[in-house]
């Protein structure tokens, strides 16, 4: 069909003396055309006469796509066996020009962002190969919204703890911190509410205030309003990600960093700047850092097993043999992992991010051939036990041949209660148990406790007096 356009040109050409056959060459028509605009005399482009052949079917297409809950492909199979004569093609092209069954096109809309003013946060899944090994990891990316800067990392997953780690790197990495910063209404952050009713977890909101920010959500389906730090996911995933395989995660995020400068440095067609000359702008209105920046970490407490290794997110760290037993505080870093017996008793290891890993330092190792204590030397903690109570020397004896636990750990739960309890409670429970036979180390810390509560707790109205 002939556009607007074409048909004023062949009006204008045959007004100032032009034969239909050279209008026809000239503009590559058929003469037929030609002549049926002239006929016609009118610029207009005519419109379709005919009937559409979903047009008899519209009301019973409009109650099949509720039943159908908007599959046009099971609403044409309902129409076909209901005897109507039409194609899918046309169907779908009548329910496109009458709106049905259609979401209205709304227009993107544009933000602009002064200097300093906001900062955008998000993260997105992407496969990586680390040492060998294919992983599904999280993104974290972070953007200037005035100056494109930005910021990423990866790691094998995204928690609480790793978004305060990954943020506080980012704002080292920008060199300040924007008034707010701008995330998806994910619940790492989020405690309650949705876009501007967001409340942010207490820990967020603290750390947010102590670096100078506040968070700030976008509205539920307004994915528009967080364009600047979604954009460059698929920059990441097609240009850094794409055949390029890791050491380790370090080696990763050491790669991401230097490429996040040459990707900064570099001329932006769609801003028509470079993003490291507008941070030269920008770098100015941001908010200076606090003068010490603490690490982010996570304190956990845990028992030393048998083998002289701590339990963490399934990797075990090794510990000298002394700590075997014994109760001790983990301080998990970003890089690091501090086992802390006492103040003069630290333990630090690389933190591990694979997982079934053990992490044994040299010092740890014994030599080949030895074992923690010497072939038939008595276990530590029965020295322990033995230096700090002697007269129940027969009951640790009868319980390591009748204990139905395994040695090392009956005995460690000895010393505890040793430690814990008074004195004279425990020796009055372990003489009674070693009355009855009772190896059971359960029933007797039970006995313990019922001896304390009488002994220590006595109340006003339960004295015999």
């Amino acid at each position: 069909m002939l556009s607007q356009a074409q048909r004023t040109t062949i009006l204008e050409l045959h007004a100032k003396g032009t034969n239909k056959r050279e209008i026809a060459r000239l503009l590559n028509l058929s003469r037929h055309s030609v002549r049926k605009v002239l006929q016609a005399n009118s610029a207009e482009v005519p419109k379709i006469a005919r009937q559409e052949k979903a047009a008899p079917y519209r009301q019973r297409i409009l109650e099949l796509l509720h039943t159908c809950k908007g599959n046009l492909v099971r609403v044409h199979e309902e129409l076909q066996s209901e005897g109507a004569t039409l194609s899918y093609q046309a169907l779908t092209a009548f329910c496109r020009r009458q709106g049905i069954g259609q979401e209205p096109i709304v227009p993107t809309g544009r933000y602009d962002f002064q200097p300093g003013i906001e900062m955008q946060h998000d993260t997105s899944p992407h496969e990586v190969i680390v040492a060998g090994r294919k992983y599904k990891a999280q993104t974290a990316s972070a953007v200037l919204c005035y100056s494109r800067m930005l910021y990423f990392e990866i790691w094998p997953q995204f928690q609480r703890f790793d978004c305060k780690a990954f943020l506080t790197e980012a704002l080292r990495y920008m060199g300040g911190s924007p008034q707010r910063v701008l995330i998806d209404n994910t619940h790492v952050v989020v405690l309650r509410g949705s876009g501007r009713q967001m409340e942010p977890v207490p820990e967020m909101a603290s750390f947010a205030e102590r670096m100078g920010f506040r968070f700030q959500a976008h509205e539920i389906g307004d994915a528009n309003r967080s364009g600047r730090v979604e954009r460059p996911f698929h920059f990441i995933e097609n240009n850094f990600l794409v055949g390029r395989t890791f050491l380790n995660w370090p080696d990763l995020n050491s790669q991401a960093r230097q490429w996040c400068g040459r990707v900064n440095a570099a001329y932006k067609k769609h801003i028509r700047a470079i993003p490291r000359e507008l941070y030269a702008v920008e770098r100015l209105q941001l908010k200076p850092l606090p003068a010490w920046i603490p690490d982010v970490y996570r304190l956990h407490q845990r028992m030393v097993d048998t083998e002289g290794y701590v339990s963490l997110h399934s990797n075990r760290y090794s510990v000298p043999a002394t700590f075997i037993g014994r109760r001790v505080e983990v301080r998990e870093t970003r890089d690091k992992i501090e086992i802390e017996l006492d103040a003069r008793r630290i333990v630090m290891h690389r933190r591990v991010l694979d997982v079934d890993q053990r992490v044994t330092l040299p010092e740890h190792k014994l030599p080949r051939g030895e074992s923690l204590h010497e072939r038939g030397a008595p276990h530590p903690d029965e020295v322990a036990i033995l230096n700090a109570a002697p007269e129940i020397t027969p009951y640790v004896e009868n319980l390591k041949r009748k204990g139905r636990k395994v040695i090392g750990l009956a005995l460690r739960q000895l010393l505890r209660m040793l430690r814990e309890y008074p004195r004279e409670p425990f020796l009055s429970a372990i003489a009674e148990a070693a009355q009855y036979g009772l190896y059971d180390l359960d029933r007797v810390e039970r006995m313990i406790l019922r001896r304390v509560q009488r002994d220590f707790f006595l109340l006003e109205g339960n004295n015999d007096d």
